[in-house]
Order: C-alpha cells, then sequence, then structure tokens
C-alpha cells in the first residue's frame, strides 16, 4: 500500500475541536463533516486539499476529545495518511478503527514543509520527500493493522471474516 500527495503542515497540539469543530457534531455524514474539516486552524484547507494529500503535524496530533468524527472528517476530504511526531492515543487508535493511515515519525514531521510532494510505502513505513530529496523511516504498519486500513476500517474487516 502506498500514499502519494501534496503536504498541509501543522504545528504541535492540533485538537479534535479544531480538526472538526463541536458545532458540527451533529451530523455523523462523512461527506458533510469533510466540509468543515480543518476549518478553524485553516479556512482555506478545504478548498485546497485534493484526494491523495497527507498531512503533516508537530507533537501531539488529534489530542483532545475522544470523538471518532476527527479522523472520519479526515478521511472523507480525501486525505490519504497522517504524519506527525506523536498522536493523541485516542486519536491514534480511532484512526486505525476507520482506516485512516497514520504514521508517528518524528524525523519526518521536522524534515517536511507546507506544499512539499510526499511518497509514503506502508509496507517499509518509508517516508519519501520528492521535493527536497529525502527519506524518513517509519514504523511499517502491521500486517493486520494493514488489512483494517484497506478494508477500509474495523467494522468492514470484521464483517469480511464472517462473510
Amino acid at each position: 500500500m502506498q500514499a502519494k500527495g501534496t503536504v498541509f503542515k501543522y504545528g504541535d497540539n492540533v485538537d479534535t475541536d479544531v480538526i472538526i469543530p463541536a458545532r458540527y457534531l451533529n451530523s455523523s455524514d462523512p461527506a458533510e463533516l469533510a466540509t468543515h474539516c480543518m476549518e478553524d486552524i485553516d479556512n482555506t484547507f478545504v478548498k485546497r486539499v485534493k484526494k491523495g494529500d497527507i498531512i503533516v503535524a508537530d507533537k501531539n496530533f488529534g489530542c483532545g476529545s475522544s470523538r471518532e468524527h476527527a479522523p472520519i472528517a479526515i478521511k472523507a476530504a480525501g486525505v490519504s495518511c497522517v504524519i506527525a511526531e506523536t498522536f493523541a492515543r485516542i486519536f491514534y487508535r480511532n484512526a486505525i478503527n476507520i482506516g485512516l493511515p497514520i504514521i508517528e515519525c518524528p524525523e519526518a514531521s521536522k524534515g517536511i514543509e507546507d506544499g512539499d510532494q510526499v511518497e509514503i510505502d506502508f509496507d517499509s513505513g518509508m517516508i519519501y520527500n520528492r521535493t527536497k530529496g529525502t527519506e524518513f523511516k517509519g514504523q511499517a504498519f502491521p500486517e493486520f493493522m494493514q488489512k483494517i486500513i484497506k478494508a477500509e476500517g474495523l467494522v468492514n474487516y470484521i464483517n469480511s471474516k464472517q462473510a
């Protein structure tokens, strides 16, 4: 599995309230949530993001409340992967549960800038910054996590096992 896209770069402590503001939580429709993704931290995000693009952030991405709406909004907006120095643990698990690939890699977080073109190989954990010609070794996804992501989330994965 691979991802390739343009980077949207954010700093430390991007919390779930700026990923998807609480005023939009009356909807659980992924398409509706996507229209408000990152609105309170970057009001141009939804106009600029394209399918396959990548979010890169610093420490503690996804902190705050434990809502699954945050990774759902990111994935529905077309983001193919989030790379961060660290993730809030509940966001990490929620992202995997809904099939959004995320990678912790402090070196990539520091070495990738907004607008860079990045490619990720999930099998090896390699992150390639095609703009700068640099590469970083992130944590490869274990096979079971790749299966969950490929199935578009934990529920789909479990349901496919029961068929």
